[in-house]
């Protein structure tokens, strides 16, 4: 069982309050090093001219990647729409990695078209994570040419607009599965989830963001304490998931419910007409 620890920080704003991008090639441990060589001749073997850039994201670029049990996420930006490139490959090239280098518990290779990466007029989260969570590892670096952002409740949005529907599909995906790996990993999924769209609730009173999990449920706790309990548990189930899916299910019948219900008054003030990607000039 893996204890949970006081881990992760808020990421530093500039003067303005902008958040800075804290990620770089420096604080990448060297044990990830070959790893992350071989994913990048994957996407370039696999797609050739389809290729525009390989983003590392998460926490190994920032220097917190833990031996073992850090994912090794990554973001490919392609030249050709994604409903045109054949992406059979992906599975079998993903199974072998994770076969082939324990050094993470997993790698997880995702697919974006530029031309969306590049429309920014409204809030979308992967140019927020290539701006401010990522290392470009190959190609052209996009991210001088997106804007930046602020831990603001344009970003808060992201993390609660759709907040009951996925507590509803965690739900649905639970009931009557006996598959232990695909509830260990809605498990992980959706108190990620919660976790995060806790500090997105205290989001404009806070102005930090942070995708680590200890901080995010430290500065929910702060301003939701009667909840603190709730959310710590959404914390051990993150760190340490349960395969149990009838005491999952109870929690998000509870914490779930509360946490909707926190959210729609939150979208209530904040967002009223319910926008699920807001004007990035809006304020």
């Amino acid at each position: 069982m893996t204890h949970i620890k006081n881990i992760g920080h808020f990421c530093l704003n500039d003067s303005d309050g902008y958040i800075i991008n804290d990620a770089s090639i420096e604080k990448i441990d060297s044990t990830f090093y070959t790893l992350i060589e071989k994913v990048v001749k994957t996407y370039r073997r696999q797609l050739g001219a389809d290729l525009h850039s390989v983003y590392i994201r998460g926490s190994i670029p920032r220097g917190l990647g833990i031996l073992g049990v850090s994912d090794l996420d990554t973001i490919c930006v392609t030249t050709k729409k994604i409903s045109d490139i054949e992406l059979e490959w992906v599975k079998s090239a993903e199974e072998e990695l994770n076969k082939d280098f324990k050094c993470v518990n997993g790698v997880e290779m995702s697919f974006f078209y530029l031309d969306d990466i590049c429309n920014t007029s409204t809030f979308s989260i992967i140019p927020f994570m290539i701006k401010t969570h990522s290392i470009c590892a190959f190609g052209e670096n996009l991210s001088d040419q997106l804007p930046y952002y602020k831990a603001d409740r344009i970003l808060a949005n992201e993390h609660i607009i759709n907040l009951k529907d996925q507590i509803v599909q965690a739900k649905e995906d639970l009931r009557g599965n006996e598959v232990k790996e695909d509830i260990l990993d809605c498990c992980v999924w959706i108190m990620k989830i919660i976790i995060r769209a806790g500090l997105a609730l205290a989001m404009e009173e806070e102005k930090q963001y942070t995708r680590d999990l200890y901080p995010a449920y430290e500065a929910f706790s702060r301003y939701y304490p009667e909840e603190k309990e709730k959310m710590l548990q959404a914390l051990q189930y993150a760190i340490n998931p349960t395969h149990n899916t009838d005491e999952l299910i109870l929690y998000l019948n509870d914490m779930g419910v509360w946490m909707i219900e926190a959210s729609e008054k939150w979208l209530l003030r904040h967002n009223p007409r319910k926008v699920r990607n807001m004007l990035i000039n809006e304020l």
